[in-house]
């Protein structure tokens, strides 16, 4: 999808291209001539938030990932799910031991700022496009900015303004401007910036593309951006997430597997896309949540907590079946996320022996970032907390609310009102394994009740120990490589 990226590649060194230090982060102005350069750099940006299979290039370090590491900062770090054993820097996710040099977290932070050093570079430049193109050009690099603004300000950001969010870079950087490229500002401001992409991306978008930016994606990741700003904005999450209900280009599935398996369908707002069998366009984290017939580099992760199986038979519905697979021994299964099973993948014929393809790490699954049933769940939320209540019986959040439990096979709740509580077990069975679990919990205000009690259960020792959890381990702390570039400017999370 992304070929064209390999034009600009050519450009300079791949490693420095995929995750610059400061003084490679300065726009290539010289490069970008036509529309067509610009496209091509618009498809660069997408291909920095597609990363790269850790199964191509198998380096540990400064090799860019891009949201493939996501279910570590974030499924790992919820109730949901956990690594199949202790070893390795994968483990201490799970087990909330992330330190300041864990590989995957600096990836993960230097793959965003990749993301956003790309799309400022576009933004600088895309004058030379078609006059006619500009402003969409434009909005669809503020629109990836905001995006990996929003991931960075979630996992990394403090609350404490003495201390600040994230670094906010909003235009190409000059090589020693240490000020802008590693000073915190306030948690508030980086909201404010984008509050203004994404309603720049609406003003200018479309619904042309689900793999690329739209009008609904910019709306449904503004909703959930104002559900979870640190001054929520319930009316106006409400008002967007009703405009795409309204828009009527998306719809739930009937079949609930199709939602992955029947790809760019009417539920998808905005996925990333891979190939399968492409070692330039696959995925490999696919692979790695399987465990029991090991297909991955690892010993499994995205392992399900039996927690969440106990929600799932509590609300699952049809949406278990689909959602995770307890292999062997059924005293001890492995219980393994199926969501996303490598492509070619068979577990209904012998679960014993399953079948994953002749190339499974290079799974061809798009990642969802947004679809049409979260909208729909965020409708309701944002109906339910605005003005602090508890419960509602509002019709248009039943109506939601009831749209997603009836597609799962359940029926309408039964006393017609909704409990925070309840949209959160909604949300959770209906979206788990798609990394939002983390970001509903720190959103609900619940992470530190609900990820306590999880840590203090009375767990397999050998396995879900979470020795380290307390409220400061919600907050990824700063890589270690970042504040030495920085010579120490750039301040680290409180420990």
């Amino acid at each position: 999808m992304f070929s064209l990226i390999g034009v600009l590649i050519t450009s300079c060194e791949v490693d420095d291209f995929l995750n610059p230090e400061p003084e490679t982060a300065v726009s290539g102005s010289g490069f970008y001539k036509s529309d067509e350069d610009v496209l091509a750099g618009i498809y660069g940006i997408y291909d920095a938030l597609q990363g790269v299979n850790e199964n191509t290039e198998t380096s540990n370090s400064s090799f860019n990932r891009g949201i493939q590491f996501e279910y570590l900062l974030t499924e790992h770090r919820s109730d949901n799910t956990r690594s199949a054993t202790l070893e390795g820097s994968r483990a201490d996710f799970h087990r909330y031991l992330t330190d300041d040099n864990n590989i995957q977290s600096e990836d993960y932070w230097q793959s965003m700022y990749e993301i956003i050093f790309r799309a400022n570079s576009i933004i600088s430049v895309v004058g030379v496009a078609d006059a006619s193109n500009v402003a969409r050009y434009t909005a669809e690099a503020k629109f990836l900015r905001a995006y990996a603004y929003f991931n960075l300000i979630r996992l990394y950001g403090s609350d404490d303004d003495t201390i600040g969010g994230i670094p906010l870079v909003t235009a190409v950087a000059e090589a020693d401007d240490d000020e802008v490229l590693f000073t915190r500002v306030p948690k508030s401001e980086v909201y404010e910036q984008i509050v203004e992409d994404l309603l720049e991306a609406i003003d200018n978008l479309d619904n042309s593309f689900k793999a690329r930016a739209s009008k609904a994606a910019a709306q449904g990741i503004l909703a959930k951006v104002y559900l979870s700003q640190p001054i929520p904005n319930y009316s106006g999450a409400r008002q967007l997430c009703e405009a795409i209900m309204a828009d009527g280009s998306f719809a739930l599935q009937g079949d609930f597997r199709d939602v992955f398996y029947n790809e760019m369908n009417s539920e998808i707002i905005f996925a990333i896309r891979y190939e399968f069998g492409d070692p330039n366009e696959s995925q490999g984290f696919s692979s790695e949540f399987t465990s029991f017939s090991r297909q991955g580099r690892q010993d499994g992760l995205n392992i399900v907590n039996p927690n969440l199986v106990a929600a799932f038979e509590a609300n699952g519905g049809n949406r278990t079946s689909v959602s995770y697979f307890a292999f062997g021994d059924p005293t001890s299964p492995s219980v393994e996320v199926t969501k996303f099973l490598p492509d070619g993948s068979d577990i209904t014929t012998d679960p014993a022996t399953p079948t994953y393809g002749a190339s499974s790490r290079q799974a061809g699954n798009d990642w969802i970032v947004l679809r049409y049933a979260d909208v729909l769940l965020m409708h309701v939320e944002a109906i339910l907390r605005d003005g602090g209540a508890v419960a509602t019986a509002d019709a248009s959040a039943l109506n939601s609310f009831n749209a997603v439990r009836n597609r799962a096979g359940l029926a309408n709740d039964a006393d017609a009102t909704i409990t925070t509580d309840e949209l959160l077990l909604e949300r959770r069975v209906e979206l788990a394994f798609e990394n939002q679990r983390f970001f509903d919990l720190l959103r609900f205000g619940v992470a530190n009740i609900v990820l306590s009690a999880h840590s203090a259960a009375d767990n397999d020792e050998d396995i879900t120990v979470y020795p380290a959890y307390n409220a400061r381990a919600l907050l990824l702390p700063i890589p270690s490589r970042e504040i030495n570039l920085s010579k120490g400017l750039l301040k680290q999370n409180p420990r």
